[in-house]
């Protein structure tokens, strides 16, 4: 069974700094493809991140130059670091596997407040 379960989503002040991570466990993760989208309130669920299985990344528009997705196969888990937040970054983050098919995790709340 898959499992993904995320943790590190905090309430952040503008400008300030995250890093969250995401476990997977049920698959060998070294050939998932990992990203991380988030969900705001009244809004569609969008790609933030993406990291292949030959590390290559793709960043949405709105994160690149702050934001930065790696993984640690020995340790089944994918990073995002967040940086420079903006109360616009504010949703829940959620950490998706794919290899034939996708598993999500229940994801981590971020909130960029003053």
């Amino acid at each position: 069974q898959v499992q993904l379960v995320e943790s590190g989503g905090d309430l952040v002040q503008p400008g300030g700094s995250l890093r969250l991570s995401c476990v997977v466990s049920g698959v060998t993760f070294r050939l998932a493809v990992m990203s991380w989208y988030r969900q705001a309130p009244g809004k569609e669920r969008e790609l933030v991140a993406y990291i292949s299985t030959a590390y290559n990344t793709i960043y949405a528009d709105s994160v690149k130059g702050r934001f930065i997705i790696s993984r640690d196969n020995a340790k089944n888990t994918v990073y995002l670091q967040m940086n420079s937040l903006e109360v616009e970054d504010t949703a829940l983050y959620l950490c998706n596997a794919r290899l034939t098919y996708d598993s999500w995790g229940k994801g981590t709340l971020v909130t960029v407040s003053s």
